[in-house]
């Protein structure tokens, strides 16, 4: 009897007792929008060259490439920030007839060498296209625009979002006639660095003797966070 009722007792005391309310809370989210400057560009140019075999569509691209990456360092670019970023071999098939039943037939190859370049010194990007071009590179991918280091940007766009919260906030909570007590949570959301692309040169002729003119123009950093605040009643 007596450990029938210490078990009953036992599990009366393990039983949840009344859920505690949740404290009044306003949820707010805040978001920011800051710009910074690029200091560091990456350049894509390509060459294509088309030869009757495989193989000497490849020799005729790789000598191409040896020539353009002669002349993109002698107009600045570091040996160490030069690196291929694609290799593609391609047939080239004749033109076929819709009813013909004949397999596709390869009268020529196509071989691609694209090179990356990463300038941290944008005056020189103008210079680096142009030599690239004068070498033998006959297709240009573009420019994009990056921060070597992004962190400071994207703690200033955090900052401003929680301020932006913040001020949000307040404004609600005013127009509820309640007052902010303190924070309960803070959530980060998305911080994004959107590094900028131009593709430049898209109707000039490569043989051109003005040099080309490329602006880095600003990054965008955008940063969100949500904030629970609690809140009660004003007196």
């Amino acid at each position: 009897m007596h450990a029938i009722l210490f078990a009953a007792l036992l599990m009366l005391a393990q039983q949840p007792g009344p859920a505690t309310p949740a404290p009044p809370a306003l949820v707010v989210t805040g978001s920011a929008r800051i710009l910074a400057t690029p200091d560091e560009a990456t350049v894509r140019l390509g060459m294509v060259r088309q030869a009757a075999t495989a193989q000497a569509a490849q020799e005729l691209t790789s000598a191409a490439a040896q020539e353009i990456l002669g002349a993109i360092q002698k107009a600045g670019a570091p040996a160490n920030q030069i690196q291929t970023a694609r290799l593609v071999l391609s047939p080239v098939y004749a033109p076929r007839n819709p009813d013909s039943r004949d397999a596709p037939r390869i009268v020529a190859y196509n071989a691609t060498n694209t090179v990356s370049v990463r300038l941290t010194n944008l005056s020189i990007i103008g210079p680096v296209i142009d030599a690239g071009l004068k070498a033998g590179a006959n297709q240009i991918e573009g420019v994009g625009f990056g921060l070597r280091n992004d962190l400071p940007s994207r703690q200033q766009a955090l900052k401003e979002a929680v301020e932006e919260a913040r001020s949000k906030a307040q404004v609600m909570a005013d127009a509820a006639h309640v007052g902010i007590i303190e924070v309960l949570e803070v959530s980060e959301g998305t911080v994004s660095v959107a590094d900028r692309f131009e593709a430049p040169l898209a109707g000039r002729a490569f043989a051109a003797a003005a040099e080309t003119p490329v602006s880095p123009g600003q990054i965008e950093v955008r940063a969100t966070v949500t904030i629970r605040y609690r809140i009660a009643p004003k007196p």
